[in-house]
């Protein structure tokens, strides 16, 4: 029988962080925005996943100051444009959801919000669309929509459903008797005895519903962030919310707000492949494995060995006679755990942290800008040397430095360099010196990524020596 509803609008909900997956996620790109399984982010494969014109409308990604450009970069990557949403401060799941719901309202009042985490892996779109669509019969009358999975396992680390009676006879639609939040290993073993279901964690719901069940349950989250909605501003295409106003949401996440409190719920049991990847384990669980059930992730190659996943991006990477072991190797540092103690990499990050190591938990070597990126390939007392890519069509802010002087090598691309009053455009093998204190800038006219070489000398040369005449990309003046 043919679907028939009004358009549903996604919701990603992008601004969390990963600690479990370090080193590959970090608090300045967390693994949202990573390719841990497979050539796209899961954010990207999330953003793919509700891109049929025929079901959904436009995607409405809600995230943080700080991945601002890079979701607005990824989702243009993949042919998806969304609109980005800002919150000003973490507030957890409840506001949002609630935000969510408010800005669905006005773009379409009682229509359908499916609420997706972008760090989450779907493996069978198809069978995930078929979910969808049998959930709309109980969010049209009324009821939120969880997704639940049929569990593989008595794992720990996942909330669990209890269905209660079909909703209208549907075979895979059923009513919610409750929910529980991770249990032991042996209550998840009678979980699964008595036909419990993984919890997704994901959410379908009609606007006004949510909103309705908000104010039951919520109305202090409901009402601060109404006030952020109404007195958001945008900047730059991106929705920026109120800051005061959003400030005020008590945090709390959605579970326990609303969804664990209201009667109006209903679960669709989910036949796709699913998994939250909070963990190395996780990323293996799904990745594609050899007849060995070694899993390679980048440049890798195990021999000898069984179980094991190796994730590179920085160098070639072996193991030989090892059994479940996880390998991570970025271009700073290397992860080794047995893959049975994933989930204490959490605790790894916290120790580095408060041991004076808290830079390696939160950027990456490679930095991304709204204009492209910066990579570090040297770095001495008095120097330093970048990579930098600049996108076809952007340019840098227009900046000069109190302590250092700069030195840039053309190897891809063209490049206008604005000293002062001059203006040179390079070629590549072409090279240009910007003196201490001179005001410069870098733009690319072209149609490729232009590529440079960057040498810094100087008494200081940290990336907060900088002090901006004019940026397009409305950033402070002075860091």
């Amino acid at each position: 029988m043919p679907f028939k509803t009004t358009k549903i609008t996604p919701v990603l909900l992008a601004g969390g962080s990963g600690s479990r997956l370090w080193p590959v996620s970090r608090d300045q790109l967390p693994k949202q925005f990573q390719p841990l399984v497979g050539d796209l982010s899961t954010y990207q494969q999330t953003l793919k996943r509700v891109s049929d014109p025929a079901l959904y409308g436009a995607p409405v990604v809600i995230t943080n100051e700080d991945f601002r450009f890079f979701a607005q970069h990824q989702a243009k990557e993949v042919g998806v444009p969304s609109t980005v949403v800002l919150e000003p401060a973490r507030r957890d799941s409840a506001a949002a959801m609630a935000a969510a719901a408010v800005l669905a309202e006005r773009r379409s009042p009682g229509g359908l919000v499916l609420a997706l985490a972008a760090d989450h892996v779907v493996l069978d779109e198809g069978l995930f669309s078929d979910a969808v669509k049998l959930g709309c019969k109980a969010a049209l009358e009324g009821h939120i929509v969880v997704f639940g999975l049929t569990p593989t396992e008595p794992r720990t680390s996942y909330g669990y459903i209890n269905p209660g009676a079909p909703f209208n006879g549907e075979a895979d639609l059923h009513l919610v008797e409750g929910f529980v939040e991770k249990p032991n290993a042996e209550t998840a073993i009678g979980y699964l005895q008595k036909g419990y279901l993984w919890n997704s964690g994901n959410f379908l719901f009609r606007s006004d519903m949510m909103i309705a069940e908000l104010q039951a349950y919520a109305p202090d989250i409901l009402a601060a962030v109404q006030s952020s909605v109404e007195q958001a501003e945008t900047d730059l295409g991106f929705l920026r919310l109120h800051k005061e106003s959003f400030e005020g949401s008590p945090k709390d996440s959605i579970d326990y707000a609303v969804i664990e409190k209201t009667k109006k719920i209903a679960v669709v049991r989910g036949h796709f492949r699913w998994s939250d990847i909070g963990s190395w384990d996780a990323i293996w669980e799904v990745a594609p494995k050899s007849a060995k059930d070694n899993a390679i992730v980048g440049e890798g190659l195990a021999l000898g060995s069984e179980g094991c996943l190796i994730h590179s991006t920085g160098m070639m990477t072996t193991v030989v006679g090892a059994k479940d072991l996880v390998v991570v190797v970025t271009q700073d540092a290397v992860l080794v755990v047995p893959k049975a103690r994933a989930q204490e990499v959490k605790g790894l990050v916290e120790s580095l942290k408060s041991g004076g190591y808290s830079g390696i938990t939160e950027t990456h070597k490679r930095g991304y800008r709204p204009w492209g990126y910066v990579e570090e390939m040297l770095t001495g007392d008095r120097f330093a040397v970048k990579r930098l890519v600049i996108d076809p069509g952007a340019r840098t802010s227009l900046q000069s430095h109190m302590n250092r002087a700069e030195h840039w090598v053309v190897v891809g691309g063209t490049a206008t360099v604005t000293i002062d009053d001059t203006t040179s455009i390079l070629t590549e093998n072409e090279s240009i010196y910007v003196p201490l204190g001179k005001v410069h800038r870098i733009a690319n006219k072209g149609r490729v990524a232009l590529e440079l070489i960057e040498v810094r000398t100087g008494a200081y040369i940290k990336d907060d020596d900088v002090l901006r005449v004019e940026d397009d990309y409305s950033r402070k003046l002075s860091l």
